[in-house]
């Protein structure tokens, strides 16, 4: 259906992939992982043919349609949800706008009548009639309700764009989808609802995620792109994570045993290529010797590096850390956290979860005291010192052009020595001249990596985090995961990540349009007792921008 065949591409000297070569299979959905910088985004443009190779090529059945989740929110800033899911296919939104051209005019030439004829054969035969109905079912299932379907998409926000994007990509039905982070801005509801309509796909689907449980649940294969090559292993991500081991390991066995056997060998030739009498045996074995170096395989450093994590606070907690009295904030006249009352000790791992836009940022906020309640108010523990994980990385990284080390001493405890600085850097995967690059060229990832370094130093017991998982990979999810389930201090996340929340909270703050549920126990404990009624609940968040 689609196949890569010899594709390279190189930026400068330094190739990001060499002759990758790979037949991406119908019915089956491929989880396309790597580290961040690997190259994994720019070989999905290549697949769309938005980018092309320095070497190699793309090939595609005949007839074959390709849709490709974009990431450019703003491209469709004046047309409305609805005709931005139209859009979605070329062909039925040209012969749209020319069936309302013609239909549009007073007196139609008899030119005119035969194509309009011809037009709604056309349109009939492409599924026109049904096609905004269609359109509508697939932004009501991203939560975009039917009253926003007519409005400008510039009046949605961020996230929701985002959707609207998506649902774009699969109004197409294409043979082969290609989505690149469609996860992002997702709340657990909709993520839900995508691996539903993923799992049942007929085409080929590609996608790129961080999030484990999505990919666990929608792949049948995960093509690993690492060592400049792709790989695919089939099964999910937790199939590949045992197999991807068992194969390195198999390998560096292999290439030791090899390496001691050349030894062996070579001691032989050294002592006896000059003796007359065994000058025989010595060209045989180097003959042998040369045959194992060439059937040895190359075992080349991973890209996958984690970078390494430990959160340990200078102050001990004391028993109270958190306690909300009847708080209550208002946007625009539109209450979004009501009368609400909690109380967090040490030691507590709390998830904050919920749709989008109903509150769970504001009410962390709260908690923080980095935002006022309208009503009602938050005392803290004597003890208590935070450290802060934005969703919007603006508010932790200033737009300057500090270097790494700059900025990292700049914002780190009076006393701190550069030599301290060099050391995180290097920990969060930022070593030699890198420290010295420029913070306005960080990626999201680079720039997560950095305010995970701060906090780091910061050596708070209280660590609060909102959406930390957006911009990482895989490799510094698990390692952010671990270094979190080791914190003696007390953790709140906001997160849509489900394998990041049920492997980390003890508690469970559900965040609805009715109200706020406090669940106190784990994340499976919570579905179990919500059942189904989680995944119906309605978005009642704001979804238009202000």
């Amino acid at each position: 259906m689609i196949q890569a065949s010899g594709i390279t591409v190189s930026f400068g000297k330094k190739p990001l992939f060499e002759n990758v070569s790979i037949k991406f299979k119908p019915e089956c959905r491929y989880g396309l992982i790597g580290a961040n910088g690997s190259g994994k985004s720019t070989f999905m443009k290549v697949l769309a043919g938005i980018l092309q190779p320095s070497a190699g090529s793309v090939v595609l059945d005949k007839d074959i349609k390709v849709g490709y989740l974009k990431q450019d929110h703003y491209e469709y800033e004046n047309e409305t949800v609805l005709g931005t899911v139209l859009r979605g296919n070329p062909e039925l939104w040209s012969l749209m706008a020319e069936r309302d051209a013609i239909y549009a005019k007073e007196d139609m030439t008899d030119e005119e009548g035969i194509r309009i004829s011809e037009i709604e054969e056309l349109f009939a035969d492409m599924g026109g009639y049904e096609a905004e109905s269609v359109a509508g079912e697939l932004l009501e299932g991203l939560g975009i309700p039917t009253t926003a379907h007519s409005r400008p998409l510039n009046f949605l926000t961020g996230g929701f764009k985002l959707r609207v994007l998506l649902a774009q990509v699969l109004f197409l039905k294409p043979d082969v989808l290609l989505l690149d982070e469609p996860t992002n801005h997702l709340d657990i509801k909709t993520i839900h609802w995508l691996e539903e309509l993923l799992t049942n796909y007929e085409g080929v689907v590609i996608v790129i995620s961080h999030d484990r449980h999505f990919i666990n649940s929608v792949a049948t294969h995960i093509a690993d792109l690492d060592y400049n090559t792709i790989r695919v292993f089939p099964g999910n991500y937790d199939d590949f994570m045992i197999a991807a081991e068992q194969s390195r390991e198999q390998l560096m066995s292999d290439s030791k045993r090899a390496k001691e056997k050349i030894a062996d060998l070579q001691e032989f030739v050294s002592r006896f290529s000059a003796n007359a009498s065994k000058s025989k045996q010595a060209t045989s074995r180097q003959k042998m010797i040369e045959k194992i170096k060439a059937d040895m395989v190359d075992v080349k450093p991973s890209s996958r590096v984690a970078p390494y994590i430990r959160f340990k606070a200078k102050r001990v907690l004391g028993k109270d850390v958190f306690e909300a009295i009847n708080v209550s904030k208002s946007y625009d006249g539109k209450p979004v956290i009501k009368d609400f009352s909690i109380s967090i000790t040490k030691g507590e791992k709390v998830g904050i979860v919920g749709t989008n836009g109903v509150g769970k940022t504001t009410l962390l906020k709260m908690l923080l005291k980095k935002l006022e309640p309208d009503s009602g108010q938050v005392k803290w523990g004597d003890s208590v010192e935070t450290s802060f994980f934005p969703q919007d990385h603006r508010e932790a990284m200033e737009p300057d052009a500090d270097t790494l080390v700059e900025w990292l001493l700049r914002n780190s405890p009076q006393g701190t020595e550069v030599q301290e600085i060099r050391a995180i850097l290097g920990r969060m995967l930022f070593s030699g001249d890198m420290a010295n690059k420029s913070t306005t060229v960080l990626s999201g990832g680079e720039k997560s990596r950095m305010i995970i370094g701060k906090m780091i130093l910061a050596c708070d017991n209280v660590i609060a985090l909102d959406e930390p998982t957006n911009h990482l990979d895989l490799e510094t999810i698990e390692a952010l995961n671990y270094a979190l389930s080791l914190f003696d201090g007390t953790v709140i996340l906001v997160s849509h990540d489900r394998e990041f929340i049920s492997s980390l909270c003890t508690r469970i703050i559900e965040v609805t349009p009715e109200g706020i549920n406090d669940f106190k126990g784990n994340y499976e404990e919570f579905l179990e007792r919500e059942g189904s009624d989680f995944y119906k609940r309605l978005t009642g968040g704001a979804i238009l921008s202000t």
